[in-house]
């Protein structure tokens, strides 16, 4: 098993924090990751299937994985 990058625990941590105005995340996103957000989420994404990322923060990811198979479900 490898371990998660500093991005990779940097984007856990940008998705985990709660956001109160519209915007406030994607602003997150360019100025603290210098990310597009469709890299973003492209990494977020890829995080999820993988077994670093639920030892690392396993609520967040358990949460995220019900979330995406529900959108998988409605389609």
């Amino acid at each position: 098993m490898s371990e998660l990058t500093e991005r990779e625990l940097a984007v856990l941590a940008l998705e985990g924090r709660s956001w109160r105005t519209t915007g406030a995340k994607e602003r997150a996103i360019r100025e603290e990751l210098d990310l597009s957000a469709t890299r973003y989420y492209q990494i977020l994404n890829g995080l999820l299937d993988r077994q670093e990322a639920l030892a690392h923060a396993p609520v967040l990811v358990n949460r995220l994985r019900r979330v995406r198979d529900a959108k998988r479900t409605e389609r």
